[in-house]
């Protein structure tokens, strides 16, 4: 596997670095998740299936756990020790906290100058908001993007994917990546310093127009990403379950109005996004309100129109296409687990689906 003989110690508690970590872990990389006397926070938090809760076995499995207590001199110790023979160290404090566990990549990397250190925290190692605690709601506040996130009642909606730790831990794991490739030319590692609020901005370049081009910020629903177009916006349908359009371009414009027997909607459907685009929407809104989702499942089979049913989350994890890609797993007993989307042609990962009992490798330090 591409990361066999990579050994990655984990600091990190709840989603993204845990989550980069298992990443990597299903890769072939050796995760030793140093845990505090408590343990985990998410061995216990939510939904549990068999012995462990559905967030830990989606975030921890193939790791080993090594509880220590980093405030304790013995147990510093025997974490500098890990360091010695460690490829990457993983932290997600608050600035300045891992100093003063005298845990911080000067402590650490001073020791093995090939580690590469990541650190993962909500706004940064520097600027006038890095102290200031936030988990991913607030970072997606602080970073606009809930702004975005209207109701039908034009107010703010609570987001239902947890944007800035996912995309804080994508980001790290590719800094991560990166410096373990540049290490192999210069023999030395790197500090990397990863705010989720920048990674959540820097996802935007295609939602930012009226903000740099205009000086404004996005009328949302009149906004091209945001139900502005007819063929990019969702519809309920006869039987209370809905459907989407999310394709503007001319061709399957084209391919859905004539299909329809309204070829007279195509020219303000492929005219600009806001109000010109309300004739079509409300003609269509009124058309996929005479059909059932499944009915229109089967009208569109042959369609080349982009379309999809709004699937709730279990038909999502029951879709013979994400059976096909590996992407639900399930363990000698029966429990599911996330698959991994890295997919590679050669050395394909493979997770290892056991979970660690708190502390069971804490002997590996004795």
């Amino acid at each position: 596997m591409k990361l066999e003989g990579i050994r990655v110690l984990d600091l990190s508690l709840f989603l993204p670095g845990p989550w980069l970590t298992q990443m990597m872990a299903d890769h072939g990389a050796e995760g030793i998740k140093i845990e505090p006397p408590g343990g985990e926070p998410v061995r216990n938090v939510g939904y549990r299936q068999g012995d462990a809760t559905t967030w830990f076995r989606n975030t921890h499995r193939g790791k080993k756990s090594v509880v220590l207590n980093l405030k304790e001199a013995s147990d510093h110790a025997a974490f500098l020790q890990l360091c010695d023979s460690a490829d990457v160290v993983v932290e997600a404090f608050r600035p300045g906290v891992a100093e003063r566990l005298g845990v911080g990549p000067d402590a650490v990397r001073a020791r093995n100058p090939r580690i590469v250190y990541a650190r993962i925290s909500a706004f940064g190692q520097t600027g006038p908001e890095s102290r200031r605690p936030a988990h991913d709601l607030g970072i997606e506040a602080m970073a606009g993007v809930v702004s975005l996130n209207l109701g039908q009642d034009g107010e703010p909606a609570m987001p239902h994917v947890p944007v800035a730790d996912a995309l804080g831990s994508m980001t790290a794991l590719a800094g991560i990546l990166m410096a373990l490739l540049r290490r192999e030319a210069t023999g030395r590692g790197d500090t990397i310093d990863i705010s989720m609020q920048d990674a959540t901005m820097a996802w935007l370049p295609n939602v930012v127009g009226p903000v740099f081009a205009e000086n404004r910020p996005p009328r949302v629903k009149e906004e091209r990403s945001f139900g502005g177009y007819a063929f990019y916006n969702i519809y309920p349908t006869a039987d209370g379950r809905h459907i989407v359009l999310a394709g503007v371009e001319h061709k399957f414009v084209v391919n859905l109005l004539t299909a329809l027997d309204r070829p007279d909607l195509i020219p303000a459907a492929t005219g600009p996004n806001g109000p010109g685009q309300t004739p079509v929407r409300e003609a269509l809104a009124a058309i996929f309100a005479t059909r059932t989702r499944a009915g229109w499942e089967e009208w569109f089979a042959d369609k080349d129109v982009c379309f999809a049913p709004v699937l709730d989350l279990q038909e999502a994890w029951q879709q013979p296409q994400v059976a096909a890609r590996g992407m639900l797993l399930h363990d000698a007993d029966g429990n599911l687990h996330i698959g991994n989307p890295l997919h590679f042609a050669e050395e394909p990962g493979k997770p290892d689906l056991r979970l660690p009992g708190l502390d069971a490798h804490g002997a590996m330090l004795r």
